[in-house]
C-alpha cells in the first residue's frame, strides 16, 4: 500500500484523485491547502482522512510514501526542497518551475536526497500519445522527423495563472511545456534540442495579464528534427489538444479533445460539463468521455505509485522537467531578441 499526501486542492488535485480513482494499493491519507476551508471541502469531497493548512505537517509524516505536488508554479520549488528535506518520494505537476534554475534547485535537491522524483506531464501519458509512441517504435512511420503539438482554449481558470511573476511566463510555459515533452517524447529523449525560435503576444487578454496570450516556438534537435508548438489562451470553444507526428514513411495524428467519440446536438437543459474549458453546454457538444484518463492523468498516476512501490526510476523525472525549462527559457529569450538562441542544458 502506497499511502499519499496530497499538496493543493484545487483544479489539478482533482483531476490528481480522478486518475488515482482505479489505481490499485494506494490511498490519499492527508490534503494540504492553504485555505481552511478548502482542504476541508476536498477531504470531504474526495474521502482524505485528514488535511492540514500547513505543508510542514503533511511533509513531516511517517505514515506518507509518496507526495503530489498539484500547487501553483511559485509554490513548486518550497514544496519540493521541503519534501527533500523530510527524505519524501515525490511527484510534481507542470511546469516544473518557473524558470531553468528553479527547476535546477529542485532536481539537486531531490538528487541530494536520495529520493524518488517524478515530473507529471499528462501528455506523455495519455492512452493516444503512448500509442502513437508504440508505433514509432515498431517502426511504423520511419524516423520521426517532424512534430507539430497544439494546445489552446480561452484562458487559464485561476487568477495565479495571470500574473507572470507567478507562474513564470504566459501560454507558452503554461501549455507548451506538454507540447516540449511531447516531441521529444516522439523524436526520442536520447536525441538533443539545440536551438529554438519563439513569438509571443498579448493579442487579447490585455486587460487580464502582462505575460503573452498566443505563442509559437520552433525547436530544433541536433539530427536536424524539428517540432513545432502552437499555443493560445484566445481559442474559444474548450480545449484543443492535439499532436501530429512525421516520419519517413507515415504521419500519425492524435486529436482527444475535438475527435471525441460522442456527438451531440443540445436543445435542452444543456449536456452538463462537456469538456476542460468548455464555454457552452449547448448546440453541437463534443464530449471528452473519461476526461482523466484521456488526459493521461490516470496513467501516470498507476505509473508513480507503481515505481513507490518497487523503488523504480520513473519515465518522467525532475530531469525532463528541468530540460523543459531551459527550453522555455531559451524561448523566452528568443521572444525578446526575434533570432534563434541556444538550448544549453
Amino acid at each position: 500500500m502506497v499511502r499519499i499526501g496530497m499538496l493543493g486542492s484545487g483544479f489539478v488535485a482533482d483531476f490528481y484523485m480522478q486518475g488515482l480513482r482505479d489505481v490499485p494499493n494506494q490511498q490519499v491519507v492527508v490534503n494540504y491547502s492553504r485555505s481552511e476551508e478548502r482542504a476541508r471541502d476536498f477531504s470531504e469531497r474526495w474521502g482524505v482522512p485528514e488535511w492540514t493548512t500547513r505543508m510542514e505537517d503533511a511533509a513531516d509524516r511517517d505514515d506518507v510514501d509518496l507526495v503530489l505536488i498539484a500547487l501553483p508554479n511559485h509554490l513548486h520549488r518550497e514544496a519540493a526542497l521541503l519534501l527533500a528535506d523530510h527524505k519524501k518520494n515525490m511527484v510534481c505537476t507542470k511546469p516544473l518551475a518557473r524558470s531553468a534554475a528553479e527547476a535546477k534547485e529542485m532536481l539537486d535537491a531531490v538528487r541530494s536526497a536520495g529520493v524518488m522524483h517524478g515530473y507529471a506531464e499528462t501528455e506523455v501519458f495519455s492512452p493516444a500519445v503512448m500509442h502513437a509512441r508504440a508505433l514509432i517504435e515498431r517502426g511504423a512511420i520511419g524516423d520521426v522527423i517532424s512534430v507539430r503539438s497544439r494546445e489552446a482554449h480561452a484562458g487559464p481558470h485561476a487568477a495565479h495563472f495571470w500574473d507572470p511573476e507567478l507562474a513564470g511566463g504566459g501560454a507558452l510555459l503554461d501549455m507548451g511545456c506538454h507540447c516540449i515533452e511531447a516531441a521529444r517524447y516522439f523524436i526520442g529523449k536520447n536525441v538533443q534540442p539545440v536551438e529554438c525560435l519563439a513569438w509571443g503576444e498579448r493579442l487579447y487578454h490585455r486587460d487580464k495579464t502582462q505575460a503573452e496570450d498566443s505563442a509559437v516556438l520552433l525547436l530544433r534537435f541536433e539530427g536536424g528534427q524539428m517540432s513545432i508548438t502552437e499555443t493560445s489562451w484566445i481559442a474559444r470553444g474548450g480545449l484543443d489538444l492535439r499532436n501530429e507526428i512525421y516520419g519517413t514513411m507515415g504521419t500519425i495524428f492524435t486529436d482527444v479533445t475535438r475527435s471525441t467519440p460522442i456527438r451531440a446536438f443540445v436543445m435542452g437543459e444543456g449536456a452538463g460539463y462537456v469538456v476542460e474549458k468548455a464555454e457552452s453546454e449547448t448546440g453541437w457538444v463534443f464530449p471528452c468521455v473519461d476526461e482523466a484518463r484521456v488526459y493521461g492523468y490516470h496513467e501516470e498516476m498507476r505509473h508513480f505509485v507503481a515505481c513507490a512501490a518497487t523503488g523504480q526510476t520513473p519515465r518522467e523525472t525532475f530531469e525532463d522537467g528541468y530540460i523543459v525549462n531551459v527550453i522555455l527559457d531559451a524561448a523566452y529569450r528568443s521572444m525578446k531578441s526575434k533570432r534563434w538562441e541556444p538550448v544549453e542544458i
